[in-house]
């Protein structure tokens, strides 16, 4: 079998393990916070309410994301009809065609074996199995961004492909609508401009009997790839965004409602040009997915390109298509430290473009002197990580007094993963042993697909009770009759995807001090009326001395504040919000 062959077979055998590993554990547990339990509620509430235009949190419209996400997670609630079987399957699925694009480039572009190498990268790297298995608008709005990337290097670099050409700004359309930053791929062109004039799109074709081809016949051959058409992908990205934007705004024109008109102008002009300019939370140095971000989430990729530097800068000059990729990434790390606000998840579109870079350098260096150096060091690091996972674990098993004073305060958890921790370390071990004369890539590929394989089978489900409110949920049921009803304040999303009974709650956006105050009148309007708040609230218009304590959740004490625990007087809130929301629990609860 040739080599090429073989590296086929191979990058095939681990796309299907990472995929697999994707998969794993779908069903084994519910939404945990910040962010899953948010979309999965308002997935939902579209199915539950059949409005897909307007996403709402409790009734109350949410304007910090566009729609496309919560579409896909509400069709597949709709399709699966089991919210934790459903809530994770749009990441997952887009993960996979993340790595599938990315597979296709490294053979299109390169070779078998770039391909296999890209494929172990992003298997081996934390931040892509870390969004693919979790339900976060991230993982789409990637595939989106990578299959904007794909389509535009198919038509400048394998092309000319009109059709892939086009099929990038939908890609960017999409995205633009999952995401605010779906319009990355864009970046590119640049850098395309720069290094794309190489076969196929510039170089000229040789008459059948040889010869230099006539000057006008060159010119129409570059502009097989740089034409006037080019232009024609700024209105089919515009048609695909009018799709949503278009019937969007005419309700809203329509209707014309505050809180309509307020979801508009959030979401159009605060949650993108505002929030990129002036972020108001997440707010960290120029530097700091740099010197911060990329090292954890990204490691050991630039630990892989330091080492191997001068080869890379080499490769950079022989190969265009190589720095192109390189620039593109570049590009898009520059774009978000612009920004005062960052986040480890903002860098995640660059990965799948940084993947296959590091897959042409290791392919070419790593017979290199630095590269078997670099080997060398991962032989006694990875066993020594698989060590340490070890000990901890029969720590927490056998000793857990000993462990630090923080992981104490997590004592339910610890005894919850004990047992799976040094099964794992144990494991990794024994496929480091195995794997020992594999390469380098293989060997850190195995150990991740592993870990993640443990997490998600045996880690999760018996985490899962420790972060989610469905044991104090079930609480509330049994402590309140049949027919009282139920109001929130300072509450969690998660919150809303546990509850049995209808709840009012008096705007998720609105300060403390508001929410109280309405929560005021709407007791004291009739009977029978309770009330769900933390401890420590620092609540004027209930006493919370007469609360009954329901025990913690996500680290907090939660009590039910009942008829009794009502202020004879309260200061009225500066505007009345009250959000009514009846829950249908069929594929929420078992």
């Amino acid at each position: 079998m040739t080599p090429d062959a073989t590296a086929r077979r191979q990058a095939l055998f681990w796309l299907a393990a990472t995929a697999l590993v994707l998969l794993a554990g779908i069903g084994l547990r519910y939404p945990w916070p910040a962010d899953e339990p948010r979309f999965a509620q308002i997935a939902r509430e579209m199915v539950e309410s059949g409005q897909w235009l307007f996403p709402t949190r409790g009734g109350e419209y949410y304007p910090d994301k566009p729609p496309v996400f919560m579409w896909l997670s509400a069709l597949f609630f709709q399709l699966v009809g089991n919210l934790k079987l459903s809530f994770l399957l749009p990441s997952v699925l887009a993960s996979i065609g993340t790595l599938w694009l990315v597979h296709d480039l490294g053979r299109r572009l390169w070779n078998p074996q770039t391909a296999l190498f890209a494929v172990l990268v992003l298997a081996f790297t934390p931040q892509f199995l870390l969004q693919g298995k979790a339900a976060q608008i991230d993982a789409l709005v990637t595939f989106w961004i990578t299959l904007g990337c794909y389509g535009l290097l198919r038509h400048f670099l394998t092309g000319p492909h009109w059709r892939w050409y086009f099929v990038s700004w939908v890609a960017m359309g999409l995205g633009i609508m999952t995401k605010g930053v779906g319009f990355l791929p864009l970046l590119m062109l640049l850098p395309l401009g720069l290094w794309s004039h190489a076969p196929p799109c510039a170089a000229p074709r040789l008459p059948p009997e040889g010869g230099t081809a006539p000057a006008a016949r060159q010119s129409r051959f570059r502009g097989a790839c740089w034409s006037w058409r080019l232009l024609l992908g700024v209105p089919v990205m515009l048609a695909v965004i009018a799709l949503w934007l278009g019937p969007m705004l005419w309700q809203v024109h329509s209707v014309g409602t505050d809180t309509m008109v307020a979801y508009r102008n959030d979401l159009l002009f605060r949650q993108t040009g505002e929030r990129f300019v002036n972020a108001w939370h997440h707010v960290k140095p120029w530097h700091y997915f740099f010197t911060q971000a990329i090292p954890v989430v990204w490691f050991p990729l630039p630990i892989v390109m330091l080492v191997l530097i001068r080869p890379l800068v080499a490769l950079l000059r022989q190969d265009a298509k190589l720095r192109v990729l390189l620039a593109w990434v570049g590009l898009v790390l520059l774009f978000f430290s612009l920004s005062s606000g960052k986040r480890e998840v903002y860098i995640f579109p660059a990965l799948p473009m940084l993947s296959l870079v590091v897959a042409v350098l290791w392919a070419n260096g790593r017979e290199l002197p630095l590269a078997k150096k670099l080997d060398g060091f991962f032989r006694w690091l990875m066993p020594g990580i698989a060590a340490l996972l070890t000990g901890l674990g029969l720590m927490m098993w056998l000793a857990p007094e000993r462990l630090p004073g923080k992981l104490q305060d997590y004592t339910d958890i610890v005894g919850a993963v004990a047992v799976p921790l040094t099964g794992l370390g144990v494991t990794l071990i024994v496929v480091l042993l195995w794997l020992r004369r594999s390469d380098l890539f293989v060997r850190l590929a195995a150990a991740s697909l592993v870990g993640w394989l443990f997490v998600a089978l045996l880690v999760w489900p018996r985490v899962d009770p420790h972060r989610t409110p469905r044991n104090m949920m079930l609480q509330v049921e049994q402590r309140l009759p049949p027919g009282a009803e139920l109001g929130l304040i300072y509450f969690k999303e998660q919150f809303l995807l546990f509850s049995q009974r209808p709840l009012t709650h008096f705007s998720y956006l609105a300060p403390l001090q508001q929410q109280e105050r309405n929560a005021w009148l709407w007791m004291r309007e009739a009977p029978g009326r309770h009330l769900l708040v933390p401890t420590g609230a620092g609540l004027g218009c209930f006493d919370e001395s007469r609360a009954d304590s329901l025990g913690e959740a996500h680290r907090r004490e939660w009590v039910l504040l009942g008829p009794d625990a009502v202020r004879a007087t309260c200061e009225p809130p500066q505007r009345l919000q009250r959000y009514h929301y009846q829950p249908d629990t069929r594929g929420v609860l078992p």
